[in-house]
């Protein structure tokens, strides 16, 4: 993007697209909240563009309240409706009620929903992949991630959007081999080890 970095490919393509490929994307998030956020919008996702979701984030975050996940807890049918008639957010009726399904399973954890969700992120170094063909869609960990979130309630949580929660998440670097934010990124997790060690 005119910065002579090498990036992933998909992180070149347009402004938003390097912004959270830079910024964002494999980097930690050790938040409740930050993890509900994005298990909701990977499952908003299913279907549609990355580009679409990133484009109308705030708009997410606003028409879910931050995603605050006792706030949204506390949703209703008249909410449920009021997100139907939201023209800047994808008005999806089970995407939208998967999410509030998603925030009362979450406030109801006996855990931390990060304490959770980090207990599934692979052990042991795994190789880099040399191109985007060489990531998975999913893998053992986010089949299992998926397969305990729906015994809690979880709800558009499929292995697939598990793993893509967990890249977005930092619990996997795949950041190519060559990309500048691949070293970035595992600095960021061993820096967070001590969090996840902890668990």
């Amino acid at each position: 993007m005119g910065d002579g970095r090498r990036r992933c490919s998909w992180g070149q393509s347009t402004p938003e697209y390097q912004r959270y490929h830079d910024e964002e994307w494999g980097r930690p998030v050790t938040d409740d909240r930050g993890i509900y956020e994005r298990l909701v919008l990977e499952g908003f996702q299913s279907g549609l563009s990355w580009l679409t979701i990133l484009r109308k984030r705030e708009n997410f975050r606003a028409a879910f309240a931050g995603f605050e996940i006792h706030e949204v807890a506390r949703f209703g049918a008249r909410d449920v409706k009021r997100l139907l008639g939201d023209s800047c957010i994808v008005r999806h009726r089970g995407k939208i009620e998967a999410a509030i399904a998603n925030a009362k399973a979450a406030a109801a954890l006996e855990v931390p929903l990060a304490e959770l969700v980090w207990s599934y992120a692979p052990t042991g170094r795994r190789r880099a992949p040399r191109t985007l063909a060489d990531l998975p869609a999913l893998t053992p960990e986010s089949t299992a991630l998926s397969k305990e979130l729906k015994r809690r309630g979880f709800r558009f949580v499929g292995p697939t959007t598990a793993y893509a929660a967990m890249q977005a998440c930092g619990l996997v670097n795949d950041h190519v081999t060559g990309c500048f934010a691949r070293a970035e990124v595992e600095r960021d997790r061993r820096a967070a080890s001590g969090y996840v060690n902890a668990l």
